[in-house]
């Protein structure tokens, strides 16, 4: 007999934002994001209550993806900054911060809620609409015609995680792999009809960070247990492949049938029939003449059997993350199931060969023309090699959104800096700062200067030689005013006059513009949101 509980009452908090527990709550999280910001951002281990696996990592997506909220209004926070990295991937922690602050700042002022909010919309359409003038001055036109910024910004990503302990040749190595990928698969013209192409990683623990490679196509591992008897060289299709693809499976079990049941005759023998049809499929395979056969799910011992002995090459429990970049480059049109096998169903592979990396073999299926890739990534222990998987697929997706929007942001804090003085509101940029050092901007053009730890009051100006995007050098006669402290209003020059000298050699600190300003609009209006909440109701059931 059934256990019959009463039902509870939802519960009704009134101003939700005001309470003890949310604001405390909000700055853990607060001070949570603020200290993993930047280069020197300090590592989180996340772990669950039970123990379990630890995730050690600076990165957004892991870090909120890993903890979990409980307090209404904070997974209102929670949820929209992973929102907006399931669409741009980077700037999530400058997100979260921006809207932490602006939270905090709210409730600190002696104003009503709604004068502030409708206050930061209109600064929000001030800070946006600058960012997208002409005038901007922390901006950068990409140059498609050279990889110099594309690098800068794809170094500035990966050396923005400490957690994936590379040195600065590993990191220029895998930054040019990045960035021949994505080069890789952009189309050599505009047309609708062509497509974006793929890039897949593969991921490769206990190799050097020197031994990642770029390899064009699809790198497909070799199981485990049919390590011990490879396939050999000789074995494999030259060119000019055939081939189908299986979305469905091929190990002949009975699909879910519900609630249903199956009535099956007398006499007859179910797992015989299912059998039957899948070697007249191994048949069909073998009369058009397909020489592999992938599949996404598992391929019967018997149909496996009986492909290899007519010389068909077959792979299966590929999974379901090769299935769109394999049809994409082979032109193969996934089977689901097996009445639907037809001749246009098969696409075509220019060439199979053996590939080794660390203790790990691949079959590489190379393609005809296709811009589908990979990258072999290669790191000394599975945290490191996690957290540079993760950083790289943010790398290669910054990259592509350069294709809608191809405009960068001056990085190292002098973007919001300089935005922050030309609007008179000072964000974030101070985050940047972990080792109790200062943080100065110049009254000449807005960017952020870091000054270490050690320094007199005296020496500020002197420690300062170069600004935090790398983009300006000091001179003489500039003014300086520490960040947050108060200082003549000024309007920064709204073209920064900087060296083609200084542009061509150094490595310039860079952010995504697309992304940011699509952080700042999220900061802006999720504060908004939770700032406006007047009841949480919560189901208590």
């Amino acid at each position: 007999m059934e256990r019959v509980e009463q039902k509870k009452q939802s519960s009704c908090a009134a101003g939700p934002v005001t309470g003890a527990l949310l604001r405390q709550a909000l700055s853990v999280i607060q001070m949570m994001v603020t200290s993993c910001y930047g280069p020197f951002g300090r590592l989180k281990q996340i772990h669950n209550d039970s123990g379990g696996f630890v995730t050690t990592t600076s990165q957004s997506s892991a870090l909120l993806g890993g903890i979990s909220v409980t307090h209404p209004v904070l997974q209102i926070l929670v949820a929209s900054v992973r929102n907006h990295i399931s669409a741009f991937s980077d700037c999530g922690l400058f997100t979260a911060i921006f809207c932490c602050t602006l939270m905090d700042r709210c409730l600190r002022l002696p104003v009503s809620t709604h004068k502030v909010i409708r206050l930061q919309h209109s600064l929000m359409d001030m800070c946006l609409t600058y960012l997208k003038s002409a005038d901007c001055a922390c901006k950068i036109k990409v140059d498609f015609t050279h990889s110099k910024s594309l690098i800068d910004l794809t170094r500035s990503v990966l050396c923005s995680k400490p957690a994936c302990m590379m040195t600065i040749r590993e990191v220029d190595h895998v930054s040019l792999l990045i960035v021949k990928a994505f080069l890789y698969k952009v189309p050599n013209e505009a047309s609708p009809s062509h497509l974006l192409g793929r890039t897949l990683i593969v991921a490769v623990e206990g190799a050097s960070i020197m031994d990642s490679a770029f390899i064009p196509g699809v790198l497909v591992e070799v199981p485990a247990w049919s390590r011990s008897r490879p396939i050999p060289s000789s074995g494999l299709p030259s060119t000019n492949i055939k081939l189908a693809l299986f979305s469905g499976s091929l190990c002949g079990e009975f699909s879910d049938t519900g609630d249903g049941t199956v009535e099956v005759m007398a006499g007859v023998d179910p797992e015989q029939v299912i059998l039957d049809q899948l070697i007249d499929v191994g048949r069909q395979l073998v009369d058009d003449q397909v020489q592999i056969v992938l599949c996404q799910k598992v391929i019967h011992p018997s149909l496996k059997q009986y492909l290899k002995e007519h010389n068909v090459l077959a792979l299966d429990r590929l999974g379901a993350a090769l299935m769109d970049p394999l049809s994409q480059m082979t032109g193969a049109q996934p089977v689901a199931s097996l009445c639907s096998l037809s001749s246009a169903c098969y696409g075509r592979l220019q060439q199979i060969s053996n590939m080794s990396y660390g203790n790990k073999q691949y079959l590489h299926l190379l393609p005809d023309t296709t811009a589908v890739c990979s990258i072999v990534l290669c790191n000394r222990n599975e945290t490191s090699l996690k957290e540079l998987t993760r950083t790289c697929q943010t790398a290669e997706h910054t990259l592509s959104l350069l294709l809608k929007e191809p405009w960068l942001l001056l990085g190292g804090g002098c973007s919001e800096a300089h935005v922050a003085a030309y609007i008179r509101y000072k964000v974030a940029a101070r985050s940047l700062e972990h080792d109790g050092g200062e943080i100065l901007t110049d009254l000449q053009d807005g960017h952020v200067w870091s000054i270490p730890p050690k320094a007199n009051d005296g020496e500020y100006t002197e420690a300062a030689h170069m600004c935090g995007c790398r983009l300006l050098q000091k001179s003489d006669g500039l003014q300086w005013a520490v960040l947050g402290s108060p200082c003549p209003l000024f309007s920064p020059r709204t073209r920064t006059e900087g060296s083609p000298d200084l542009l061509a050699k150094e490595t310039l600190i860079l952010d995504s513009f697309t992304a940011k300003c699509n952080g700042i609009r999220v900061a802006v209006d999720t504060a908004s949101l939770i700032l406006d909440l007047a009841y949480v109701v919560k189901d208590e059931n």
